[in-house]
């Protein structure tokens, strides 16, 4: 699809995923895809606007609650809604609840924006891959009935191989590293009718597998520094975004800059 449209204004709503875990940037701000595409979007149209109003560790309910209303209140040209796999991903869910709440804000999207936009978020490969595939494919499903009946564009990450390639991950096993992020950009791009500027879904080249020892370190590591401490939020019904605002709260001309985000927390 390439409709080499215009547009003069994007929205970015979510979670950790839309705010750019884990493209860190020298200042201990986040990037990710969401920052990439704004900045190409804004090389091609003067006066262009752009919020991200993403938090992580927000459920889909907080992203309703919290994120919805204000995003249609800014009429964007584009606004992009990834939700949901927070919710998946945690010991005990209700996914018909969820399908209802990812329901409601299309609905509350489609209508005050040019173009919404959805995605069937990616995956690594791996065992916790496997233990949530049902939850994450029955909310995919829900996504492609959405688009279908609304005229939303949904951006397939999860049906491509190499975003799910380990090497595209951050130690923390949870987020893109800078590399999946600018895939991910080039993917909505594309998908927005706009002219290719890379192949998003070359694969990597081959690596050498990692000896055993390595990977058995690496695995208690990844445990000690990032698996045991998201296990306890999950127990206290913590998050890591607890009191934090969005990056970029308002629609502003994207050669604004917003103030820097913090060091990111663990």
């Amino acid at each position: 699809m390439e409709m080499h449209a215009s547009y003069t204004s994007f929205v970015a709503v979510g979670d950790s995923f839309t705010e750019g875990m884990s493209d860190l940037m020298p200042d201990g701000s986040y990037r990710g895809w969401a920052d990439l595409l704004a900045a190409r979007l804004a090389a091609r149209t003067p006066d262009f606007r752009y919020a991200n109003l993403a938090v992580r560790g927000k459920l889909i309910g907080q992203i309703v609650d919290e994120q919805v209303a204000p995003a249609a209140a800014m009429r964007a040209d584009v606004v992009t809604l990834v939700g949901g796999l927070n919710d998946a991903l945690r010991p005990k869910v209700d996914m018909g609840r969820v399908r209802g709440l990812l329901t409601e804000a299309v609905e509350k999207l489609t209508p005050s924006c040019g173009q919404l936009v959805l995605m069937r978020s990616p995956g690594r490969n791996g065992p916790v891959m496997e233990r949530f595939r049902p939850r994450m494919e029955e909310l995919f499903a829900h996504i492609d009935q959405l688009a279908a009946e609304h005229g939303a564009l949904v951006v397939d990450l999860y049906g491509a191989p190499v975003l799910g390639d380990p090497r595209m991950w951050d130690v923390d096993r949870l987020h893109l590293t800078a590399e999946g992020h600018r895939r991910v950009c080039e993917a909505v791009w594309q998908t927005l009718g706009l002219p290719a500027e890379t192949d998003w879904l070359a694969p990597l080249p081959p690596a050498p597998q990692p000896r055993w020892a390595t990977r058995r370190v690496a695995d208690a590591r990844f445990a000690r520094q990032h698996l045991v401490p998201w296990i306890g939020r999950r127990l206290t019904g913590r998050s890591s975004g607890d009191g934090r605002p969005a990056k970029r709260p308002e629609l502003l001309p994207y050669e604004t800059t917003p103030p820097a985000d913090p060091a990111p927390q663990p």
